[in-house]
């Protein structure tokens, strides 16, 4: 079943991973066509494409509460638990701050505590902007991105930025 966390999964902090994500939002993302679509079939090598392509953080928005792209994308790594090699990648990657942005959320999740001092620290040197999804815009016509349904009028912006991010998480 897609949505059934791998057998070869360990547990983490005494639950099963998937449950670090509350049950509504979890019925929500299981429910989304991104999560249908893009993440039925994720593995650990092909996730790092769909990371990629992220240009937004965020968990839900809008007036129903649409799950983001990038909390589907935690969920899944909740789900396929990848080696935590892969995740320190993910958080050294330079090149991509939003793939930067979905290893600490991970590593912050899943991770012991010293691992999450000695991978996230550094991030608190890093001062990009990151693009945050809140729904908290008033809609209008001239904004829609209809290539794009995630950017829709009431799907507003913020901006933070990543130290900032990062201290959030802790």
């Amino acid at each position: 079943m897609a949505n059934k966390t791998d057998a070869s999964a360990i547990s983490i902090h005494g639950t099963n991973p998937q449950n670090l994500i509350e049950k509504i939002l979890r019925q929500k993302i299981h429910g989304d066509a991104y999560w249908k679509e893009h993440c039925f079939a994720l593995t650990a090598e092909t996730i790092v494409d769909k990371a990629m392509e992220l240009d937004h953080i965020g968990g839900t928005f809008g007036g129903n509460k649409k799950p983001a792209a990038f909390i589907q994308l935690v969920l899944k790594l909740l789900q396929i638990q990848p080696e935590k090699e892969i995740i320190v990648e993910f958080i050294k990657n330079e090149d991509y701050k939003y793939v930067r942005a979905l290893g600490a959320v991970y590593m912050r999740l899943v991770g012991k505590p010293l691992d999450v001092y000695q991978y996230l620290e550094p991030l608190l040197n890093d001062y990009r902007k990151l693009r945050l999804i809140t729904g908290n815009e008033a809609a209008s016509h001239r904004k829609r991105d209809l290539k794009r349904p995630e950017r829709m009028a009431w799907a507003g912006y913020t901006v933070t930025y990543m130290d900032d991010f990062i201290d959030q998480l802790s």
